[in-house]
């Protein structure tokens, strides 16, 4: 399966157990008056308001590029992931906070209803569990194809869909267990600041996923360098090439979901002429997108290395210069 298949899959699964929880969840949380049920509804719409916005973020990525949007649509995956991760603090957050308060500060009696939380918490565990499963098969996966840690495929994958799923599935099941431990206490101590405290608990779990997933997407938006890894096999690459004298810069961009743009500035052997250097160009291209699927743009421009200009350039952006 594809990549970005995958990623559909995993973000339907999530939205089909969300929603189908979500309504579960309101309907205990009604019945029974919990605010940590209400509040754990909440974090299940947001959180199938998310994979709304995922699924839109993978299908509209895919487009090819045009005239107006010469380097595809790419990042327009991480502007709606972007989006995701607001609606997870704005619908989910702000209102668990806000029940867990309203609970606390006017507390009510618990319903005789109170046995279907347990019902409900359960199979809301298995559904978000199954998601959860689903995601961390295909973080693992990809994980594995790149060589990487889960975590470090985690803090480090350019596709936002599966790490959104994973995060958020991952918060859902510790929601549900905080609010178990909130409808729990409640029922046997008689007092309604438990599930509050739940609530508030859920409240703060939500927040800082939304931070830290709206954190990652920020990076991806602004331009982030491709995998270290990937950057240092392309300089060998190009510097192994008869015609290059050495390497002089090489920058590099994420435009989108395995893709990456290369920019690379050459200093060619001087008795080479123009048009060898330009069949050099081309077949440095080629190679490069046989040998990496990821590369998807690669510019190579001839400059000399002892431009003390582009040196300077090159050393205030890494702090050193390539051909040193």
């Amino acid at each position: 399966m594809a990549g970005s298949e995958r990623s559909r899959f995993t973000v339907l699964l999530a939205l089909l157990a969300n929603a189908g929880v979500a309504v579960l969840k309101l309907v205990a949380g009604l019945l029974s008056g919990s605010g940590a049920l209400l509040s754990e509804a909440a974090h299940s719409v947001g959180d199938t308001s998310t994979q709304i916005l995922l699924l839109t973020a993978v299908r509209r990525s895919e487009r090819p590029a045009d005239q107006r949007h010469p380097f595809g649509y790419g990042k327009e995956r991480y502007f709606w992931s972007l989006l995701a991760a607001f609606g997870i603090l704005i619908s989910g957050a702000v209102f668990s906070l806000y029940e867990g308060v309203h609970t606390i500060i006017s507390p009510h009696e618990q319903s005789a209803y109170v046995w279907v939380n347990y019902v409900v918490l359960a199979i809301a565990f298995v559904m978000e569990g199954t998601s959860l499963v689903q995601a961390t098969r295909q973080v693992r996966d990809e994980a594995e194809e790149h060589e990487h840690s889960m975590a470090a495929h985690l803090s480090g994958t350019d596709d936002p869909a599966p790490r959104a799923v994973f995060t958020e599935d991952l918060a859902a099941v510790i929601g549900i267990v905080l609010a178990a431990a909130g409808v729990g206490l409640h029922q046997l101590t008689g007092s309604a600041v438990w599930d509050g405290i739940a609530s508030i608990l859920i409240g703060v779990l939500l927040a800082v996923v939304a931070v830290l997933l709206g954190r990652v997407c920020k990076g991806l938006l602004i331009g982030r360098q491709a995998d270290p890894r990937l950057v240092r096999a392309v300089w060998d690459h190009i510097e192994r090439q008869p015609e290059v004298d050495d390497l002089v810069d090489v920058q590099t961009m994420l435009t989108g979901t395995d893709k990456v743009l290369i920019c690379a500035r050459v200093d060619f052997i001087d008795n080479y002429s123009a048009g060898d250097v330009e069949q050099a160009c081309i077949r440095i291209d080629n190679e490069l997108r046989e040998l990496f699927h990821e590369v998807d743009e690669v510019f190579i421009q001839p400059v000399p290395r002892t431009n003390a200009d582009l040196r300077q350039r090159v050393l205030h952006r890494y702090g050193r210069v390539l051909t040193d």
